[in-house]
Parts: C-alpha cells; sequence; structure tokens
C-alpha cells in the first residue's frame, strides 16, 4: 500500500477523531487556548490539504462546535471548490446546517458577517436555510438579533411587512396579527402574556415585572424544552434550589447519563427503579435492530478521578463511559461490566481514584469475549503503560488471529498530540462524543490499525455521505 494513501487515511482518522471530541474548551489536561490552537491547526491543515476529505466528515458523527468550524472555512474558501466537490460541498453545508441547533446556527451566521464572508454560496446557503425554518415568528421573537444578522447579511427582505417592522422597527405597529408578535407586544404590560412566550424570552420580562423566580417558573414550565429544563435542573442543584423535573422518558441517552450523574447519591439510590428503568429504555432506543446481536462483550470504563474533567465540561467522560454500559448491556446478548474504580453499581458512579485500566484489561480478557471495548481517557497511570502491554502481549502471542474485537473510545480530546490518546498501536481508537454513536464509530475505528487504506476510507465516507444526503430532499 503506497505510503502516501496510509498517511492521508491517518490524518484523516486524526481529524475525524479531534472533530468528534474537541470543542475548544478545557479538559481535565489542558486549558482552553490549548484546546482552540490545536484544533485550529488540525481545520487549516485539513483544509489546506484534503478539502474534499474534511467536507465529508460533516457526514461523520462530529460535534456541531467543529460542523459549525468546517462549514465557515468552506464557505471562505468557496473559490477553490471546482466541479462535483463544488456540488458536494454544498450539499453537505446546507444538510448540516440544517441539523445545527438554531441557536448555533444564528451565531455561525454572525461569525461569517464578523469575517466578512458573504459571497454567492454564503447568501443562498443561509437563504434557504431562513427559508426552512418552521415558524418565522417564533425565531423572531426568540432569537431576534441573531435573525436581524442573517437577514442583513443575505441581502433578504423580510417574508411580510410585519415581521420586517417587528424586527427593526418594533414600535412602528401598535397591534401585531401574528399571535406570537402580538404576545411579545403584550408582555410589556401585561404579566398573563410572559407565561405564553418561549422560556428565554419570558425570563427577561419576568425579571422586568418582578416576578418572583419560584412563581416564575411554576407557570412557565411547559413552554420549556427539554435542553432548558436540564440547564434548570443543574443550575438549581447548584444553588440548592428546587428545579423543574426532567421528562426522563424523552431524554437521549448521553443527556440522560449526566442528569443522573449529577444528582446526589441518595436521590439516585432513593430513585434508584426509576433512573436505572429511563437509561435501559434509552439505551433499547439506542441499539436499535443491533439490539442483542453482539454476543459477549465486556467493557473496561474509566471512572478515574479525571473524568471529573472541567467545569466547562462537568463530568462529560464519565457521562459517556455510564451510557456506554447501558448501551452495551443492550446491545450484547452477554455482558460483562469493569469499571476502573472497581465498584459494581453503575448509578453510583462518580470520578474517583487513578486509572489501573492494564489491570482491568487482564480481567476482561479472562472473561473471553467476542468484543472487548475500552471507554476511557486513556491516561493509564496505575501503573503507567502497563495497559499497551497488555494489549500488546495480547495480541502478539496470545490472539494473533484477532479473534477478540478490540477497540478503545476515547471521549476527550489531546491538545498535545492533536488526537484522542491511544492505548496502543494494536487496537484501534476513535473518539467519541455521545453513546448513541458507538456502532458507528466501532466501524470508523477498524480504519485505525493501519490495515485498510484511503481507497478503503473513502469508500466508507462515500457510504456514509450518501447515508446523511438521503433525507435531504432536491439536490443543491
Amino acid at each position: 500500500m503506497p505510503t502516501e494513501g496510509l498517511i492521508a487515511a491517518e490524518d484523516v482518522l486524526l481529524f475525524a477523531n479531534a472533530a468528534i471530541t474537541a470543542t475548544s474548551q478545557r479538559e481535565f489536561h489542558s486549558d482552553a487556548h490549548e484546546q482552540r490552537l490545536s484544533l485550529d491547526f488540525l481545520h487549516a491543515y485539513m483544509l489546506g490539504n484534503y478539502r474534499d476529505l474534511y467536507a465529508a466528515a460533516l457526514a461523520l458523527d462530529i460535534n456541531d462546535h467543529n460542523a459549525a468550524l468546517i462549514i465557515r472555512h468552506l464557505l471562505a474558501t468557496s473559490r477553490e471548490a471546482t466541479g462535483q466537490q463544488r456540488r458536494t460541498e454544498g450539499l453537505l453545508i446546507a444538510r448540516r446546517f440544517a441539523l445545527l441547533p438554531p441557536q448555533r446556527g444564528y451565531a455561525l451566521v454572525a461569525e461569517l458577517r464578523k469575517a466578512k464572508v458573504n459571497n454567492r454560496r454564503t447568501r443562498a446557503i443561509v437563504r434557504d436555510w431562513l427559508a426552512a425554518r418552521p415558524d418565522p415568528a417564533f425565531d423572531a421573537v426568540k432569537y431576534r438579533t441573531g435573525v436581524k444578522t442573517a437577514m442583513r447579511h443575505a441581502h433578504l427582505p423580510a417574508p411580510d411587512a410585519e415581521l420586517g417592522d417587528f424586527l427593526f422597527r418594533p414600535r412602528a405597529w401598535a397591534h401585531f396579527t401574528a399571535p406570537l408578535l402580538e404576545t411579545w407586544r403584550r408582555a410589556h404590560y401585561e404579566q398573563s402574556a410572559v407565561y405564553e412566550l418561549p422560556f428565554t424570552v419570558a425570563e427577561g420580562f419576568a425579571a422586568r415585572h418582578g416576578i418572583a423566580r419560584t412563581a416564575f417558573l411554576d407557570r412557565i414550565a411547559p413552554r420549556m424544552t427539554r435542553g432548558e429544563r436540564l440547564r434548570l435542573q443543574e443550575s438549581a442543584r447548584e444553588r440548592g434550589a428546587t428545579a423543574v423535573l426532567a421528562d426522563l422518558t424523552t431524554m437521549p441517552l448521553t443527556r440522560l447519563a449526566t442528569y443522573v450523574l449529577g444528582l446526589p447519591p441518595d436521590t439516585r439510590v432513593a430513585r434508584r427503579a426509576e433512573l436505572t428503568g429511563a437509561l435501559r429504555t434509552a439505551a433499547r432506543r439506542a441499539a436499535g435492530p443491533e439490539a442483542g446481536t453482539w454476543g459477549r462483550v465486556t467493557a473496561v470504563l474509566d471512572d478515574s478521578y479525571s473524568t471529573h474533567a472541567s467545569a466547562h465540561k462537568r463530568r462529560r467522560p464519565l457521562a459517556v463511559a455510564l451510557a456506554a454500559h447501558f448501551l452495551l448491556d443492550a446491545l450484547a446478548g452477554t455482558y460483562t461490566a469493569l469499571w476502573t474504580s472497581g465498584r459494581r453499581d453503575a448509578l453510583l458512579a462518580h470520578p474517583y481514584g487513578a486509572t489501573p485500566l492494564g489491570e482491568r484489561l487482564v480481567d476482561a480478557l479472562e472473561t473471553r469475549p467476542d468484543r472487548l471495548v475500552v471507554v476511557s481517557d486513556g491516561w493509564d497511570n496505575a501503573p503507567p503503560g502497563m495497559a499497551a502491554e497488555v494489549l500488546r502481549v495480547w495480541r502478539e502471542r496470545l490472539d494473533p488471529d484477532g479473534r477478540v474485537a478490540v477497540v478503545h473510545l476515547n471521549p476527550v480530546y489531546d491538545a498535545d498530540s492533536f488526537d484522542v490518546r491511544r492505548l496502543s498501536p494494536a487496537v484501534p481508537t476513535a473518539g467519541i462524543r455521545d453513546a448513541e454513536d458507538l456502532p458507528s464509530l466501532v466501524g470508523l475505528a477498524r480504519f485505525a490499525t493501519g490495515r485498510s487504506g484511503l481507497p478503503e476510507l473513502r469508500a466508507h465516507l462515500d457510504t456514509r455521505i450518501a447515508a446523511f444526503l438521503a433525507p435531504a430532499g432536491a439536490a443543491r
């Protein structure tokens, strides 16, 4: 296999791992500045050397932060794309833009405006994105500054005169015909109208009217989104206040695990049946048709002190491990979980102690699994390097035919190495952001062993792109 192909494949996998895990925020072992510099370098490197593969990353399970960065960089350098590459880029950008949360979409347009990126392709992307928004009046009320910026940047007229005046001349109308716009107007002097607005907008009016926080939260609860409920729950715990209860039945698996880990241990014990049932239900939903098809699975799950992460990503690595625990249980026919701390009660997981990955790997391999999945930040330190040696001996002497499929999933980006930290060259490693992506990431990780080159990776990416674009409808 040509050396250039192997290098290119390694570069793409390295970037994919970074784009899945890195958010330019502080991690346990590196600060935000280091994270940002490292990630910016990777984006510039990929854009300059593998533009088509850089764009293809939009079809992978990357996080929203990196998706927005890729879109911004591709739009800023539109002239460098030609022919079919340009067409595919346009489809990928439009599809991924549509999947961004609205607040991120509007923030991205603001960044494009600040960077003076306003070519024809950018205006078309923003125009189509705004046109596809399901409720222009809702966006105008909740994201007013963002909508104004987007319309100005793309040189767009308002959909109608009323909405245009609401955005740019709100006092020109004594009465709006659109119900939500009229509610916003009435909320300036009617307290009852406050509770008909989106939560984040209503908060400002509640403060203006001097409404007590407890009374406000009690009445506004039906208007709150799932994410708003979770954020409020977390902030209330920090202040020792009572929070609005979150709906566990619809919560995604990793988000649910984050919620559970934020509860005090005695609360988790008291609500054990409810929380465990919700986690198992979410895991079965995430497993889908693959439930029960993975045979004998053993997991080594990191709950060491470093899984506390940072103030920006509090307990995120541990939440991924907890969510992966329940998902692997759903995917497996027979399942064994080994936590680095030695604990057996997953519901009471908390960051504690060193990271004896080597010892746990020995225990895991003794169970003779079909698959061994390691979920860890890779900082093997008790003793240092034992995990790599265990995996080397296992692969070279005890299992040279690869009967046991071993994969390492790492939820933490390592700024110094421009990648997620690896346990061993003999074992594929992939970054992971949400446990729900675990099955697809296991498939991606196989390219990290060096046995597959760029043609195989390109074929895999082409398949992912086709699946990603399938629901997008008409081609751009």
